[in-house]
């Protein structure tokens, strides 16, 4: 049995792959995704937290990528 520790690279490895695998999975395009999530979090209120999840950020941005590829690509 393999236990992580909480701060282990391979902890933070999995919880990354994770993140992307899960981008992937709902047709979100990782990079533009993650960008535009680190970019918006701060700011966002922390009652619609949910719009940021892969599966629903696609019907709230419609023009995300483009925002995302300007953030992510200077």
């Amino acid at each position: 049995m393999v236990v992580l520790r909480l701060g282990s690279r391979r902890a933070r490895a999995a919880a990354m792959y994770s993140l992307i695998v899960t981008a992937k999975m709902n047709d979100v395009d990782p990079q533009a995704w993650l960008a535009d999530v680190l970019a918006r979090i701060a700011d966002h209120p922390a009652t619609r937290l949910e719009e940021l999840l892969p599966w629903k950020w696609k019907s709230y941005n419609n023009e995300a990528p483009a925002v995302a590829s300007r953030i992510c690509c200077r």
